[in-house]
């Protein structure tokens, strides 16, 4: 069984309004990002709220989701990651690996998230990362044996770092549309 977390806790503060509640093909990002990973096949989803988690919830109304709230949400998406890893830690004996997925990624499907965890079905690498834009980043799944340094992230990097540590086994799928993200309001609009 792979996990999946969507990260949907902060402020958008570059934004001016939270992203989550932007609308984009019908959905909003929040919901889009929670539904890619059920469809794609995670068990359980965690989705990690914070800023206005109240305004939220509506948009998640009848998924399959465990709606986790991050108190320390201001203090970036290490805090977020180091919640939903205690959620599955605690609840969820049997995850092999977790998927972690933002949710201001407009292109973010179910297919995508199937792709990462066949990769890892297919390599047992320790780490898979979508590779675009010269770099490597989410939605990525770490496995198990990696959740221990999840759950000890600081500040606003996020995973990252464990994803281009050197010698780690990672394995890359090929995915351009993640450059793709929302941080502005232009940044909606298809590339």
């Amino acid at each position: 069984m792979i996990a999946g977390v969507v990260l949907a806790a902060g402020d958008s503060s570059r934004l001016g309004r939270p992203k989550q509640l932007l609308r984009h093909r019908g959905s909003t990002l929040l919901r889009n990002a929670a539904d890619a990973c059920v469809r794609g096949g995670c068990r359980p989803v965690v989705v990690v709220l914070g800023f206005r988690a109240a305004e939220m919830r509506p948009e998640l109304s009848g998924l399959p989701v465990r709606v986790v709230e991050n108190p320390e949400w201001a203090s970036g998406m290490a805090s977020s990651i180091r919640a939903a890893i205690r959620v599955l830690e605690s609840e969820v004996s049997d995850a092999e690996a977790v998927v972690l997925a933002p949710c201001d990624q407009p292109a973010l499907d179910s297919y995508v998230i199937r792709r990462v965890c066949r990769a890892f079905d297919g390599s047992r690498s320790a780490v898979v990362g979508c590779e675009y834009a010269q770099t490597i980043g989410p939605p990525a799944l770490f496995e198990r044996s990696l959740f221990d340094r999840l759950g000890r992230l600081t500040g606003d990097s996020g995973a990252k770092a464990l994803l281009q540590r050197p010698g780690a086994l990672l394995t890359r799928v090929d995915w351009p549309e993640g450059a793709w993200d929302v941080d502005r309001p232009d940044d909606l609009r298809d590339p």
